[in-house]
Parts: C-alpha cells; sequence; structure tokens
C-alpha cells in the first residue's frame, strides 16, 4: 500500500483558499486541543495535489495534517478572544449543574462538549466535575473527564495569555475554589 507523497515547502503567508490561518499560528483542533501550525505544504496525494496545514501538538508529541479545504468545516478555530475567556472563567465561578441521569449518558455528553474545542464547554465540565477538598471523592471515570477538560482549558489558556501551563491551571485553580468557598 504505498502511495506516492511528495512534499514541498509553501512560503506563501496564507492559504491559497482564503483560509486566515497562517504558519506559526496556534489554533484549536477540537478533537486535539490546541496545536502550532508548522507550515503549509503541498502534498501528491494518489496523483491529486493538496493544500495541507501541519499541525504540532508538541505535549502530546503528535503531527497533525489537515487539507486547508476542510480546516473550517473539521472545526479547526483560532483561540479564544479574551471575552470568550473571559466568559469561561465566569463559568468556572458558577454553580455545578449535575443531571440527573445515568453517568454513562453524563460522561458522554462530557466528552462531546470537551471535543466540540468550545471553550466555554469545557469550562462547564469542568466546573461539573470540580471537586473541592471536603467533597467525596471522584471516580476513575470522572478524574479522566476531569482531567482532560481542565487540560484543554489550561492549553487555551496559557496560549492566548502566553503564561506557561501551570500558571494557567494554578489560574483556573483559583477560579473553581473561589466557586467553591
Amino acid at each position: 500500500m504505498a502511495t506516492k507523497s511528495t512534499a514541498t515547502k509553501k512560503k506563501k503567508p496564507e492559504a491559497a483558499n482564503g483560509n486566515s490561518f497562517r504558519a506559526g499560528d496556534y489554533v484549536v483542533y477540537p478533537a486535539h486541543g490546541v496545536g502550532r501550525i508548522a507550515e503549509v505544504e503541498e502534498r501528491e496525494i494518489a496523483g491529486a495535489k493538496m493544500e495541507l496545514f501541519v499541525i504540532t501538538f508538541d505535549k502530546d508529541k503528535m503531527t497533525l495534517r489537515v487539507p486547508t479545504a476542510k480546516a473550517k468545516t473539521v472545526g479547526m478555530r483560532k483561540l479564544s478572544s479574551p471575552d470568550v475567556l473571559a466568559n469561561a472563567l465566569a463559568t468556572l465561578k458558577g454553580r455545578a449543574r449535575i443531571k440527573r441521569t445515568m453517568w454513562s449518558r453524563r460522561a458522554q455528553e462530557y466528552e462531546a462538549k470537551i471535543n466540540s474545542g468550545d471553550l466555554v464547554s469545557i469550562a462547564e465540565v469542568v466546573r461539573d466535575l470540580y471537586r473541592a477538598s471536603g467533597q467525596p471523592e471522584q471516580s476513575y471515570s470522572e478524574r479522566q473527564l476531569y482531567e482532560a477538560a481542565i487540560d484543554r482549558m489550561a492549553r487555551e489558556l496559557a496560549a492566548v495569555e502566553r503564561i506557561d501551563e501551570a500558571q494557567a491551571l494554578k489560574r483556573l485553580e483559583a477560579a473553581l475554589q473561589k466557586e467553591a468557598a
């Protein structure tokens, strides 16, 4: 199963199809979180030339290639604006809204919110699954979803405010503790 694939780097500042993404930009890919566009390349795949965004996710040690024509349809977006970020932080300070449905259904809803790439939806998951020190322990699956959500939020907060992830995590935890107090 050998497909002919040749890569040539493009020096253009912007993709030919008018996307507003450029090499060096931080972007949010819904299923993976914050990544950086390393380059825009042109490849020949199965005889067809395609222009691709090469997105690197350093923390996950992963590289993703997304056709420039499909970037918007897969949900790839620029980092959140300061207004959206403020709205997400305000969401963390709100009261947890836990539905009285079965855990398996709630877990699916939380997973869908995390993978939506929407920062406010991710903040809702973090808020709903947060446990203060005096509250009962979380199950393993609750903890996994909480960690995934807060990690996604911290990465985007760090990229938007140009701080490291540890500082971003401290800010998120401080916002959560204000709600619990």
